[in-house]
């Protein structure tokens, strides 16, 4: 009776994973701030996609590891390049049972970590880094990739990306905005997860924690650049910002829960502290509950095999 009266359910194809691939790597490689996630391999990642297809997922998000890195991130746009090359084994193993999504940001391929190209004073050049989003848009495209996910927080990236890929024909590939993205202190294991070289903080380009309506401004300014679909990150300290876009959005609404709410449950659960798979479903039902059309989750295949044998 409980289960026929729930508002909320989480299915499969609501559920997007993260997956990050380190160039070079003949095995998947621990990252100790996220246990039980991994740098993977080209190998493992095709494996990690097949299962994610086979368990109905709505996606997987692909992030690369380059071995290299410079001053404009080149690596990102080059074919050759870890994420272009990853797109490509993904989707030759899986298809069109899954869709093939990847990040589009500098941040995992500049040599100072940052999400854009700097100028001379050494600040984020905002119009630049536009160029280099519509480069990398294509080479995405090219490489296979369905659904680009810009999570840079440049103005006008959903303008310049989508009159990118509409000059060249690629006018079915996606676009989802990461638009309500916020400075947050929760990213500190995904850093580890790509081997960040961030010095300093990204404050000046990604939003105010205290900024509640901002988050939507934004989050419009982006469906009337073009958006097919707008996002919220992080999804559980910001339940209120995605509330907020849900209710005013006309194209679907994402949120992204993030490393540092995965590595949180899984620190206290090793503790013994928590229910470490009831807490796991609930954090996922809420931010579902909010308003989230897709989660993008580190245990997005775990929750889906759980909900296959009716254990979420």
């Amino acid at each position: 009776m409980r289960r026929l009266v729930a508002e909320t359910r989480l299915a499969p194809a609501d559920l997007v994973l993260p997956a990050f691939v380190r160039e070079g790597a003949a095995e998947p490689v621990p990252i100790a701030s996220m246990p039980g996630v991994v740098q993977h391999s080209l190998d493992t990642l095709r494996r990690a996609a097949a299962e994610a297809a086979e368990l109905g997922l709505g996606g997987i998000m692909l992030f690369g590891v380059p071995l290299v890195r410079d001053a404009t991130g080149s690596q990102a746009t080059d074919p050759a390049g870890i994420l272009n090359v990853a797109t490509r084994a993904v989707r030759e193993e899986v298809g069109d049972a899954l869709v093939v999504q990847t990040d589009l940001c500098l941040d995992e391929f500049t040599d100072h970590g940052h999400c854009g190209v700097l100028d001379d004073r050494g600040m984020v050049d905002n119009d630049a880094t536009l160029e280099r989003y519509r480069e990398m848009a294509l080479a995405q495209a090219e490489a296979g990739s369905e659904i680009l996910g810009l999570s840079g927080m440049m103005d006008g990236q959903v303008a310049a990306v989508r009159d990118a890929l509409d000059a060249e024909g690629r006018t079915d590939t996606a676009v989802v905005a990461y638009s309500a993205k916020y400075a947050s202190a929760f990213y500190g294991p995904f850093r580890d997860a790509v081997e960040s070289t961030l010095q300093g903080d990204r404050r000046s380009y990604q939003l105010d924690p205290g900024n509640r309506r901002e988050g939507l401004r934004e989050a419009l300014i982006d469906i009337a650049e073009g958006a097919d679909a707008v996002m919220v990150k992080p999804a559980g300290s910001y339940l209120d910002v995605l509330a907020d876009v849900a209710a005013a959005s006309e194209v679907p609404v994402w949120a992204y829960q993030v490393s540092g709410e995965y590595a949180m449950i899984e620190a206290a659960a090793a503790h013994g502290w928590i229910d470490r798979d009831r807490a796991v479903a609930e954090s996922v039902l809420a931010i579902k509950r909010a308003g989230a059309d897709a989660v993008l989750t580190y245990w997005a295949a775990e929750l889906a095999a759980r909900i296959r044998r009716g254990e979420a």
